[in-house]
């Protein structure tokens, strides 16, 4: 079992940065791939940025590359998602999640554990 719980979003004007933490308890995070997805109002939600269990390996959405960088500390059972030169568009509820053992994907499908989820807003 792994519990997860988003902090950091907020209220930001277009063009400043956010860094969400995702915090995690349970034995398993540290074995984990993990990502963070997104769903703004009436849409689908979204792969935003993945990172494999040791942090070696990253995966991101075009829309975000260069943009975004997702790490990890296991010693601290947390993930990071540092957000850049942010845009109105990328306002969304932000989620983490945890895959399936031996997973690294970018679909919501191949992730089991999620948490509540953070909002973020982008002021114009």
């Amino acid at each position: 079992q792994v519990q997860l719980a988003e902090s950091g979003g907020g209220l930001v004007q277009a063009g400043g940065s956010l860094r969400l933490s995702c915090a995690a308890s349970g034995r398993t995070f540290s074995s984990c791939a993990m990502g963070w997805f997104r769903q703004a109002p009436g849409k689908e939600r979204e792969f935003v940025a993945a990172v494999n269990w040791s942090g070696s390996r990253t995966y991101y959405a075009d829309s975000v590359k260069g943009l975004c960088t997702i790490s990890r500390d296991n010693a601290k059972n947390t993930m990071y998602l540092q957000m850049n030169r942010l845009k109105p568009e990328d306002t969304a509820v932000y989620f983490c999640a945890a895959a399936s053992p031996g997973r690294f994907s970018t679909t919501t499908t191949e992730y089991v554990y999620w948490g509540q989820g953070t909002q973020v807003t982008v002021s114009s």
